[in-house]
Parts: C-alpha cells; sequence; structure tokens
C-alpha cells in the first residue's frame, strides 16, 4: 500500500506544471535580484532559486508571496503563453497621428510591454512640425526602404535604407520623409506600448 501512495505522488509531482521559467523571467524583465524577491516575499535567497528551477513544490502562502514580490498576478504562471501572428498585409490599420502616412499596427492590442508598428510614409510625409513625445520609455526605429529623419529638439537625424535608431520616447522629437518623391516605410518597436 504504501508502495501505491508513493506512485500515485510521485505520478502527481511528475505532472506539475513548471513554473520556474516564468518567475525567472519576470524577476529579470523587472531588473530585481533573487536577494530582492526573497526579502519581499519573505523567503529566503535559497528557495526563490530552487522555485525558479522547479526543484521545490511552494505552498500556496509562499507562491502568493513570490508573485505580489513580482507583481504577478497567481494565474499568470499557468496560463498557456501567448502568441499572434499577423500576416503580411493584415496589420490593423491605426491612425497614430501622421501626415501623409499608413500605420499598421503588428503587435496585439492586448500587449502592454512592446509595440509594433508599420509606417508607410508618403514623399513629405511627417509627425507634424510641433515635437511630441509619448508615454514610452524607448522607440526603436528600422528603415525598412527610403530615407527617414528623426528630429530630437534642435538635432535631425538622417537615416537611409538598413539603418536603426534607437531613443527614449519620452524625448520631445518628431519625423518625416524628406524625399520629395519616394515613399519611406519604417518599422517602430515602442516599449513598453504607449
Amino acid at each position: 500500500m504504501a508502495g501505491s501512495i508513493r506512485r500515485t505522488a510521485k505520478q502527481v509531482s511528475d505532472k506539475a506544471i513548471p513554473i520556474g521559467a516564468r518567475l525567472r523571467a519576470t524577476r529579470l524583465a523587472r531588473g530585481l535580484t533573487l536577494g530582492q524577491v526573497a526579502a519581499a516575499a519573505g523567503l529566503t535567497e535559497g528557495f526563490v532559486s530552487k522555485l525558479e528551477r522547479d526543484h521545490v513544490s511552494p505552498s500556496v502562502a509562499s507562491l502568493v508571496s513570490v508573485c505580489e514580490a513580482l507583481g504577478l498576478r497567481v494565474g499568470e504562471l499557468f496560463e498557456p503563453p501567448t502568441s499572434a501572428i499577423v500576416r503580411a498585409g493584415e496589420g490593423a490599420m491605426i491612425n497614430f497621428g501622421g501626415i501623409n502616412a499608413r500605420e499598421y499596427l503588428l503587435s496585439p492590442g492586448s500587449q502592454t510591454h512592446v509595440e509594433v508598428l508599420h509606417s508607410i510614409v508618403s514623399p513629405q510625409g511627417s509627425g507634424g512640425d510641433e515635437l511630441y513625445a509619448l508615454d514610452t520609455e524607448i522607440e526603436f526605429v528600422y528603415v525598412l526602404k527610403g530615407r527617414f529623419d528623426i528630429i530630437l529638439g534642435p538635432t535631425t537625424h538622417n537615416l537611409d535604407t538598413g539603418d536603426a535608431m534607437t531613443f527614449r520616447g519620452r524625448e520631445p522629437h518628431t519625423w518625416r520623409n524628406p524625399s520629395t518623391s519616394e515613399p519611406a516605410e519604417v518599422l517602430w518597436v515602442l516599449s513598453p506600448a504607449p
């Protein structure tokens, strides 16, 4: 009888959902150390390390404490990874305020960590004459085709096909296609999503 009980317990533990990788990824994404998470959760650093490697089975209270320290809902640990495919030409058309520009959202609208846009900017198209800032930490722009200018304060950065630029989204800026005859295509990555 004891052997069957052990077997049943082992079968249950073999089917346990691994949560360690998700906990570790969340901790790293938030820039926290094992020690910081352990202290905030009232646990030892060794326990949190083992938890991230799926070497311990936490109590409900311990798991809730670690999730609270990470700013993570417990249920998120058990949700399947989300993914979304946007086929060529199927991105949701949005109006991000550009003049003579068609802009398409390539990342899911529910995504809060990053927003990816594909812009097709007509000759002389722009983000307007006034500088603006977005509520985002980082903006990344990659020129897929043509020429593209990023204006940061008094400085204009000229980009050509294949060039990329990263800057703070909260820094006042605007953009334009300086060409009088050729459209420009750019890929924007904003993090976190504004």
